[in-house]
């Protein structure tokens, strides 16, 4: 089986105009199919399942609503599994993701703290990770860089998950894009708690850096932590793919090989059963 962890969609009007302008800065061109759900559905060809996220995230101008992705996953729930995003910051945040499981039918909850402008550490943040906990829900949290200006790095780094991990022990939670640029940080976090992992989503245009997190991971033993993600529309779920079995090529013949059945494992993982999301 093999399941994209990591897959966004959203329409081009759930995205301030500053956000774009961002992107575009980033990126050289504004290339968002997010929008084309038909596209979503041609780049998931292959899958046995994928998890598609909303996000809350007004403070940057990013706010792709719940009801939109309770909606898309609707039309392939054999599927499609939906990820709600509730800002912490919001008075009822509690409420809001007890509402999108509850009259949505979603069934993870993704965060992002640099986005959503919150401390992961901070009470108001530690009581909707219980509260996720409480709903059995698994958490996607990035914590990792950014090419958005108004993103705080100090709420980015992976060890501040710790402390969640510490408060939530039965929360099961995956960090984003292997945590990247501080990709052993994630690592030693993952090992530190049953209950973490990290998708690999993002790294398949930094070759030299995804091979050094593998071989960090083989030598910190949790290779079997690294789930497999697009983070589709940037990219596909066979990019991603291709890109984990040809990273050996990023570097020269006298660094160690990532072993085949390491990156198979990663492909193959099967994610649903370690995040909980099997059907019963």
């Amino acid at each position: 089986m093999v399941v994209d962890c990591h897959t966004h969609v959203g329409a081009l009007d759930h995205f301030s105009p500053s956000f774009v302008a961002e992107m575009v800065r980033a990126w050289g061109e504004m290339s968002w199919p997010g929008d084309d759900l038909a596209a979503h559905q041609s780049a998931m060809s292959g899958l046995d399942r994928a998890i598609v996220v909303a996000m809350d995230a007004p403070a940057v101008g990013m706010v792709v609503p719940n009801e939109y992705v309770s909606s898309y996953v609707a039309t392939d729930p054999e599927r499609l599994i939906g990820f709600a995003s509730v800002d912490p910051n919001r008075p009822d945040a509690l409420d809001r993701l007890t509402l999108a499981v509850e009259d949505l039918g979603l069934r993870g909850l993704k965060l992002g703290p640099i986005y959503q402008h919150f401390d992961p550490t901070s009470p108001p943040a530690i009581e909707l990770f219980r509260h996720a906990e409480h709903l059995s829900l698994p958490v996607l949290c990035h914590q990792g860089t950014t090419f958005v200006s108004d993103a705080p790095l100090r709420w980015a780094r992976p060890f501040l998950i710790d402390d969640v991990a510490r408060a939530c022990p039965d929360l099961k939670l995956f960090i984003a894009h292997l945590g990247h640029p501080w990709c052993e940080e994630t690592m030693a976090v993952i090992r530190k708690h049953p209950n973490l992992y990290a998708d690999v989503s993002a790294l398949h245009t930094r070759p030299v850096q995804l091979y050094m997190a593998l071989r960090s991971a083989i030598e910190y033993r949790v290779t079997d932590k690294l789930l497999f993600g697009s983070d589709f529309p940037f990219a596909t779920a066979a990019e991603t793919a291709e890109a984990l079995r040809s990273v050996n090529d990023a570097v020269g013949t006298g660094w160690p090989p990532i072993p085949a059945e390491v990156i198979e494992g990663i492909i193959h993982r099967p994610a649903l059963q370690i995040l909980g999301l099997e059907e019963k």
